[in-house]
């Protein structure tokens, strides 16, 4: 399998959109305050805009789709005609295994800081009592540990797919070796037969 340059700028294509959607889920989170009702004596909470839990799910479609062009492309390691021992061998073995650990991390934080930005407090409280003290909120930092772990992916995805195309290549050069190898061995073998005849 040769490296493919349209792989190669799909794959830093999708990367990098979910990574500037999860950039935008960060600075996007929702906030909330409590505020009185104008009408009685009960507190409630005010959200802001949702749009990050929608650039949050975004951003994990685009990721979870560069994960399965790799995979598809390098048949997910397993199930190809099989690579050559050696260097990029090793390399494409451990990359495809940091790959997918970056990969996983990255979408379990779009996942649930999709999920927990989306939720809304629906409790209401006792202005005199002031029992409604704070509104559920995402903590600051997910989206962010998200999109750096896209980058990471794209890193280790990329090295992954040029290591596997070495070692895919390679063993095509080697099997065609030993094939003019065996060619070579069995026409010296019927030569002294050819002489006595």
């Amino acid at each position: 399998m040769a490296f493919s340059l349209t792989i190669l700028v799909l794959l830093l294509f999708l990367h990098i959109l979910a990574f500037v959607l999860s950039i935008g889920a960060e600075r996007r989170r929702s906030e909330a305050k409590v505020v009185p009702d104008e009408y009685d004596n009960r507190t409630y909470c005010v959200y802001t805009t949702d749009a990050s839990t929608v650039y949050g799910l975004a951003a994990f479609v685009l990721l979870l789709l560069s994960q399965a062009v790799v995979n598809a492309v390098t048949r997910c390691l397993c199930c190809g005609k099989g690579l050559v021992s050696g260097c990029s061998s090793t390399c494409a073995v451990l990359l495809f295994i940091i790959s997918w650990i970056s990969f996983l991390g990255a979408e379990a934080c779009l996942l649930a800081g999709s999920a927990r930005n989306a939720y809304h407090t629906k409790y209401t409280g006792d202005y005199l009592k002031h029992d409604l003290y704070s509104c559920a909120t995402l903590r600051k930092g997910v989206f962010a540990a998200a999109a750096a772990l896209t980058l990471f992916s794209m890193l280790a995805s990329i090295l992954y797919y040029w290591a596997h195309s070495r070692a895919d290549t390679g063993g095509w050069v080697k099997h065609r070796d030993e094939g003019l190898g065996l060619a070579t061995q069995h026409h010296h073998h019927q030569g002294p037969e050819f002489d006595k005849a």
